[in-house]
């Protein structure tokens, strides 16, 4: 499933991220690797997402939510 799929209060394991290479970079540099753990905090009505990354909160886009797949993590 895509990122831009996900509900609040749930966590995802990144699989893969199809996004433009520089984006893709900045994203790694932040800490959004295959594998990592993505919390998803809050939800805006334009399709915007505040998420988790290791502890460290990011807002992103529906552009960029969109094109990273996930698998949502068991409990």
């Amino acid at each position: 499933m895509k990122l831009s799929q996900g509900k609040i209060g749930r966590n995802y394991k990144v699989l893969h991220a199809d996004l433009p290479e520089q984006l893709e970079k900045r994203m790694e540099a932040l800490g959004m690797t295959e594998g990592t753990c993505i919390g998803i905090l809050h939800l805006k009505r334009g399709g915007t997402m505040v998420i988790t990354i290791r502890g460290t909160r990011f807002a992103v886009g529906k552009g960029i939510s969109q094109n990273i797949e996930v698998e949502e993590m068991s409990v």
